[in-house]
């Protein structure tokens, strides 16, 4: 025991493990009425966990070679030894990433976690969605599949709509004039290293700035402003460690079992994770009758088609679809609520939430189906109720009636 401890003190005079384990875990104190909404922060972690170990294994076999990349990942399902779980807990994981990040970023829009003192962890948290969609977009490449190939094609020709830098753009992407070898390498360079540094920076600036601040509570109530006169400990506060670490050990013991049942029952879930055309290599001169995007991108494909061309371009819809990605970042100026948390809330934020939901899940089921009058007036009406979720919020979250916020958590 002597030992250990001699060992722990030359270790704290010369990095601060015991500090960094008392700031964020054992002596951070959150509030004590954290609900399930927040098993999703953790899940989050563990999953960007479970895809770097998982993508380590995968490249060992990879190869980013247009000749060879098909064939490389039917060689890692049929001949590498337990290949075939790596790969499909690499591509379950993949969609279960955005499963847990969504729940995440919906359990802010119903708590308030993007307001004051917390606009920066709303802007890194934001930050980390839009470099997980770069990765997920490069990662889709890979496979080498029909789907790959034909859905890269098709998003990485959007950027070719943008006025004047469109062409060069989309040719630099691409580091060919079409979808190529060349491209392939590129996407590995960034999905396998470039990316994945970015996304372990942002999730650890986030967490920083979560811990600084402190955390947020299905009550909205700031509980520092309620401390112990002695110990200066919040009243309404308990540490971390163990109380929310043992907590979040069931959420991961729930989230594994989805996630495994997935994974050994239906790795491609009916076609939603892994589309039926991935099975197939991909073909330049074959086109897929109907191509569209993996479900976590679809509800902004569907906003894209839903915008009509304008003198031959595209270019409005990728400027509503970029809109429609990017105005979640601005939430913090947008709400003007006096009250944080959905419990105190009135009843226009209750209903325009639900819409919202309902918006963006009808565009995700829009962006999957092919394009037809119908739809077309369906993904307007959807995006003009997306988009005004955001764009009225200053209005009716000000005329909104809420009710006082307690002065105390309330459990």
């Amino acid at each position: 025991m002597n030992s250990l401890t001699n060992l722990l003190g030359w270790v704290d005079a010369r990095f601060p493990l015991t500090k960094l384990w008392k700031e964020h875990l054992s002596e951070y104190y959150a509030p004590k009425n954290f609900n399930f909404w927040y098993f999703f922060g953790s899940l989050a972690l563990l999953v960007l966990v479970i895809q770097i170990v998982s993508g380590i294994f995968l490249t060992m076999h990879y190869k980013p070679d247009a000749k060879l990349a098909f064939y490389s990942v039917e060689y890692i399902m049929r001949d590498v030894p337990w290949g075939w779980l790596i790969r499909y807990i690499h591509s379950t994981g993949a969609s279960m990433f955005f499963v847990v990040v969504y729940l995440h970023m919906f359990r802010g829009l119903m708590y308030g976690s993007y307001r004051k003192p917390r606009e920066l962890i709303w802007i890194f948290g934001m930050c980390i969605y839009l470099a997980l969609m770069a990765e997920a977009f490069m990662g889709y490449l890979l496979p080498w599949g029909q789907m790959s190939y034909w859905g890269a094609q098709v998003i990485v020709n959007l950027f070719s709509a943008v006025p004047f830098v469109g062409p060069d753009l989309s040719l630099w992407i691409r580091g060919d004039y079409v979808i190529s070898d060349a491209t392939l390498n590129r996407f590995f360079a960034f999905h396998v290293a470039a990316i994945p540094l970015v996304l372990v920076g942002l999730v650890v600036a986030h967490i920083i700035a979560l811990h600084e601040v402190g955390s947020n509570n299905p009550d909205g109530v700031e509980i520092k402003k309620n401390k112990d006169p002695v110990t200066h400990i919040p009243l309404d506060g308990i540490p971390f460690h163990p109380y929310y670490t043992v907590k979040d050990i069931v959420g991961v013991v729930v989230f594994l079992m989805v996630f495994s049942a997935i994974v050994f029952f239906s790795p491609d879930l009916g076609g939603y994770f892994i589309e039926d055309n991935n099975f197939f290599p991909a073909d330049p001169l074959k086109t897929p009758p109907h191509i569209a995007p993996v479900w976590y991108f679809t509800p902004f494909y569907a906003v894209l088609r839903a915008v009509p061309p304008m003198f031959g371009s595209q270019f409005p819809g990728v400027i509503a679809m970029g809109v429609a990605v990017m105005i979640i970042c601005f939430l913090p100026w947008l709400d003007r609520s006096p009250v944080k948390s959905i419990r105190y809330r009135g009843t226009i934020y209750k209903t325009a939430l639900a819409l919202f939901v309902i918006s963006f899940f009808g565009l995700g089921w829009l962006g999957m189906l092919p394009v037809t009058p119908l739809f077309t007036l369906l993904s307007q009406i959807l995006t003009t109720v997306y988009l005004g979720f955001f764009l009225l919020m200053p209005w009716y979250t000000k005329i909104d009636k809420c009710k006082p916020e307690p002065e105390r958590v309330t459990g």
